[in-house]
């Protein structure tokens, strides 16, 4: 499954380079948001999630006197691999150039 959050901030990004030029500061601030929302979802939150895999399993292993071994599995499936970023980030590039070029030949949308 493509990153959603990857395909909607390259699309942004594209959609503000189209739109205002790619050496304006908007498309600037447009990249640099993708590029620390894409890193979010394969570092910080993947990882995270491979530390939930962890402390549920040791959880798990807690005798069942223990006050947090009835507590709730944390979510595993928080971030994205590095893959599912990429196709996200070519699914909002084609996405975004789709609408430009529908846009700019006078077909509305």
């Amino acid at each position: 499954m493509p990153s959603s959050h990857s395909a909607t901030v390259i699309a942004l990004a594209v959609a503000v380079g189209l739109q205002e030029g790619f050496g304006g500061s908007l498309f600037a601030l447009a990249f640099i948001l993708a590029c620390v929302v894409m890193y979010d979802a394969t570092g910080v939150r993947l990882h995270a999630g491979r530390q939930a895999e962890v402390l549920n399993q040791i959880v798990c292993e807690l005798p069942a006197e223990h006050p947090l071994s009835e507590s709730r599995p944390l979510r595993e499936l928080l971030g994205h691999t590095p893959t599912q970023v990429v196709a996200g980030a070519l699914l909002g590039l084609i996405t975004a150039t789709i609408i430009h070029l529908i846009n700019g030949s006078g077909i509305r949308a």
